[in-house]
């Protein structure tokens, strides 16, 4: 048994394969369980590092650049990746995850590159201000004016993507979006284990409550890392699982890991929006953990997930 192996609870032992086992361990290497405890200084550079061993460049025929987008009180950098091989049908637009408080550009580039390499859309990646310098609704204002900004620019149907913190986003935006009655086209969401406010005193949120790679203790710090001292976990802008309405929603797939504390998060939210009559599905990865998009490349069961990512991407944008 690996020492990464030894950290968690023995009902790991046989769903995680030897595979994820490396993957879990090298980003311990870089980013250990206890790092919550530290000050935000050294999470983010614990991030930031980990970030870095996982990046794989870019695949051939992908172009980046990067932008702002100017607003009164702040300047929103973005970066936009395009294919020479280019699919116009719609533009993605993706939120890193980093519960709201690490993250950034570059933390998510070469997964941002591979999505545009493998749909051939444009994608749009949009850093987001982090708390707790800026609590929420900042990150939330920030991916909506980047959504508003891109779509004006490109005047192409939107989708929107994220993982985790960046899942929360994109499915916040679709409620808002919906509720304003927006002239935005959004062709669809697709969200990589998504944190969208569910109870988190039962269900996966205790099963799996110290799984590797998140636990639920740190979903709780992330959440009260984000809000301050207010309580604004009702708010759909925070948690879109509260939402009273689930209807006139844009076709969703939502994936959810199995080792994942907020695995029922994607579930019960497909299962929401389907009661409704609307268009969800939710596919749980068998023995993945959070955060396996940066082990797509060596991990067969999240390499075989990003294609299954990629196909959803590409369905919904046609």
């Amino acid at each position: 048994m690996s020492c990464a192996q030894e950290q968690y609870d023995c009902q790991y032992r046989d769903m995680i394969d030897e595979q994820t086992w490396e993957f879990i361990r090298r980003t311990d290497q870089w980013y250990p369980p206890d790092t919550i405890d530290l000050t935000l200084q050294r999470q983010r550079a614990n991030y930031n590092a980990m970030c870095r061993e996982f990046h794989t460049g870019y695949p051939p025929g992908i172009a980046a650049t990067d932008d702002v987008i100017r607003s009164t009180d702040y300047d929103i950098p973005i970066r936009r990746y395009t294919s020479s091989n280019k699919n116009n049908s719609a533009l993605v637009v993706y939120f890193h995850g980093g519960g709201f408080i690490v993250g950034g550009l570059e933390s998510h580039d070469s997964v941002c590159a591979d999505i545009c390499a493998a749909t051939r859309l444009d994608v749009t990646a949009i850093d987001y201000r982090l708390a707790p310098e800026h609590l929420h609704p900042a990150a939330f204002e920030d991916s909506l004016a980047g959504v508003q900004h891109e779509y004006t620019r490109s005047n192409t149907p939107v989708v929107l993507c994220g993982d985790s913190a960046g899942g929360n986003l994109a499915a916040a935006i679709s409620h808002h979006l919906r509720d304003s009655k927006s002239i935005i086209t959004i062709a669809g969401q697709v969200l990589i284990y998504p944190a969208l406010g569910g109870d988190n005193s039962c269900g996966s949120y205790v099963t799996h409550a110290n799984a590797p790679l998140l636990s639920t203790r740190e979903v709780s710090a992330y959440e009260a890392i984000r809000t301050g001292t207010e309580d604004l976990v009702s708010a759909t802008t925070i948690a879109p699982l509260k939402d009273k309405v689930f209807t006139g929603l844009p076709p969703t797939v939502v994936f959810s890991a199995q080792c994942d504390p907020l695995a029922d998060d994607g579930l019960n939210y497909a299962a929401a929006i389907n009661e409704t009559g609307g268009n969800a599905c939710c596919i749980l990865e068998d023995g993945l953990v959070h955060g396996y998009l940066r082990a797509r490349h060596t991990v067969d069961r999240a390499a075989q997930s990003f294609n299954r990512i990629i196909e959803s991407i590409i369905r919904v944008a046609a």
